[in-house]
């Protein structure tokens, strides 16, 4: 679950789940621990999460406890909004191939089912020819007379 931070225009952040200011250093320590946060500022409702994942970052650098090569940061910075946007190509590539393989796996599905449905009509088809053979083969029914009581 994401956890909901409220920034204020003071550049305070308030957890809004424990009910109390927090800093940079605790938000980082939750994020390392698996927490995913989402930050909005309490003014405009505008979500300021990456300006704030960037400060943190920012303040890791400044502490030397960052653990980014600078190789990955100088790409970040040369990438800027072009790395998003072919995030964003990318992401909407891997969901058109998600559907084609599902739409792929129901085509086969869609035609068996089909053929049983040919196979169900054959066989019927085939039973009633069979009952009427049967029909046919049986003796006919030996009628007896009636008996007029005149003949009697």
């Amino acid at each position: 679950m994401v956890r909901l931070i409220k920034r204020y225009g003071s550049r305070k952040l308030y957890d809004t789940e424990e009910s109390r200011y927090v800093s940079l250093d605790e938000l980082a320590a939750w994020i390392r621990r698996g927490q995913e946060i989402r930050v909005i500022d309490n003014k405009t409702a505008e979500d300021v999460t990456a300006q704030t994942l960037t400060q943190i970052i920012s303040e890791e650098g400044r502490k030397g406890r960052t653990l980014l090569p600078n190789e990955l940061l100088h790409d970040l910075i040369r990438a800027g909004e072009q790395a998003v946007s072919s995030g964003v190509e990318q992401i909407q590539m891997r969901m058109d191939q998600l559907v084609q393989a599902g739409i792929d796996r129901i085509g086969p599905v869609r035609r068996a089912r089909e053929e049983m449905a040919r196979l169900r009509e054959r066989l019927d088809d085939l039973e009633h020819s069979l009952a009427e053979l049967e029909a046919d083969r049986r003796p006919p029914a030996h009628k007896t007379p009636a008996t007029d009581p005149e003949d009697v």
